[in-house]
């Protein structure tokens, strides 16, 4: 399943809003130096989902706020 996310990196508070059925935004309390933004943002993806961080990768926007992941095995 693709999913599209805006995250928004250096939040006080760490989130993830429902947009539509494959459109999230999440907030990170990390600056998105050295790709720590986008493995924060697979962490609270992961909680949200209840599967481990293994089954969610990053495929588009490596650099940008708006990003494409994957997820498979979504109970």
């Amino acid at each position: 399943m693709l999913i599209k996310v805006k995250v928004f990196s250096h939040s006080k508070k760490e989130g993830i809003i429902k947009k539509s059925e494959d459109s999230f935004e999440v907030r990170v309390k990390v600056k998105p130096l050295q790709g720590q933004a986008n493995k924060a943002a697979i962490k609270v993806l992961a909680g949200y989902f209840e599967i481990p961080e293994s089954n969610i990768r990053l495929i588009k926007g490596f650099r940008h706020t708006n990003k494409v992941f994957t997820i498979s095995e979504i109970k």
